[in-house]
Order: structure tokens, then C-alpha cells, then sequence
């Protein structure tokens, strides 16, 4: 077996020689995909500290264990996306600055204070990262890595469930009929 001759990918410098049967071009297109997820994943885990580190009010206590939980599922899905990007042959762009430029979430509201205020703001960074998740899902499936695709169906099943436990919360009793 002969290892597929490295090249660059758009958001990586180096691409690295692998034995995977995936085409160079394929996995450099992954890998972009990958790197996507790694700055909005880095991004979502930083934005749901620091909800976790400011929450105040009547649900402290609750939403500051559950928004502290939810973050470590989220660092726990950096590990596995970048880990996935260099199995393939790129290069994780996991750097502090290298999300904050590559995310698609929006900055997190600092003047957040109450915790409706923090699960409104986490559920909106939620429902556009589980949307970026299904699309990755989708576009990984159509390049033929159905591993990645696989990757990512494990990460939107929790975050969909995530996204529902913040969504109970802000339920108001007009909703209720």
C-alpha cells in the first residue's frame, strides 16, 4: 500500500502523506470541513463557560452544573474532530485565534446576566452549530467519508438533545395549551 502524496488544503499549511483510501483532494476537502467544526466547536465550549462562569439568578445553581456538563461534551468533540482532521492528513487549526476568525457563531452577549438570558443566547449558538453539523454530515457523506459523516451524526444527536434540554427552559406558559 503506497501513501497518498501530501499536499496543501485551504485552511491548512501542510497536509501530511496517510494510507487511508481516501483521494488527497477528498480528504483536503474534509479536512476543511473538520477545521470548520473545530473553530465553532472551540467557539460554542468558550461561549458555554462563559455562560457557565456568569450566570446569575433563581436557576444559579442548575444552569451553572448544566452549562459546565455541556461544555465538556464540547471539549470532548474537539478532541475527536481535530484528531479526525490529522488522522486524515491535515493539520487541526485549534488555536484561541484561529477560532475566534474561523467560527460561524456569533459573539457571545456579555451583558447576559440571568440565566433565561444565558440559555437564550446558548440556544440560539446551538440550533446554528447543530445546522452547521447536519450540513457537515450531509457534505462529508457526499465526498464518500462516511466515517467523518459518522463523526458527525454522533456529535448532532447530543447537541439536538442540548439544544432541546435549554429550549425547556425558556417555555413560558402561554406556550403550554
Amino acid at each position: 500500500m503506497v501513501a497518498t502524496p501530501a499536499r496543501e488544503s485551504k485552511t491548512s499549511r501542510r497536509f501530511y502523506p496517510t494510507r487511508i483510501d481516501l483521494s488527497a483532494d477528498i480528504r483536503a476537502q474534509v479536512v476543511d470541513v473538520l477545521n470548520q467544526t473545530l473553530a465553532a466547536t472551540l467557539d460554542l465550549k468558550t461561549q458555554t463557560k462563559q455562560a457557565h462562569w456568569n450566570v446569575k439568578g433563581m436557576d444559579f445553581y442548575q444552569l451553572h452544573e448544566l452549562f459546565d456538563e455541556m461544555a465538556g461534551e464540547l471539549e470532548g468533540y474537539v478532541d475527536m474532530v481535530a484528531e479526525r482532521a490529522t488522522a486524515l492528513g491535515g493539520t487541526a487549526m485549534g488555536t484561541a485565534r484561529m477560532a475566534a476568525s474561523g467560527s460561524i457563531l456569533p459573539e457571545y452577549p456579555v451583558d447576559a446576566i440571568l440565566g433565561e438570558e444565558h440559555v437564550t443566547a446558548l440556544a440560539e449558538r446551538y440550533a446554528a452549530y447543530a445546522k452547521h453539523v447536519r450540513e457537515a454530515i450531509d457534505a462529508t457523506d457526499e465526498m464518500g467519508d462516511a466515517d467523518t459523516a459518522d463523526l458527525y451524526t454522533e456529535i448532532s444527536r447530543t447537541v439536538d438533545m442540548r439544544l432541546w434540554f435549554l429550549e425547556a427552559h425558556l417555555v413560558k406558559k402561554s406556550d403550554v395549551s
